[in-house]
């Protein structure tokens, strides 16, 4: 992998973490603030059911 397209996927990353808080703050805010809210386990079950999609979508992409 060249660093173009490392830099690239590093990008629309930030790109789409910050797509939500400018769209709506107000939702955002109160997102956060259950999350805030959860326990250690289901922020890490959930943190492992985003990275098992992304890696399937990026099997599947490629």
């Amino acid at each position: 992998m060249d660093f173009g397209t490392f830099f690239s996927a590093l990008a629309l990353a930030f790109i789409l973490e910050g797509l939500l808080p400018f769209i709506a703050p107000a939702f955002w805010r109160r997102v956060f603030t259950e999350i805030v809210k959860l326990g250690d386990h289901q922020i890490r079950f959930q943190g492992f059911v985003s990275l098992a999609l992304g890696m399937a979508l990026l099997w599947l992409a490629r």
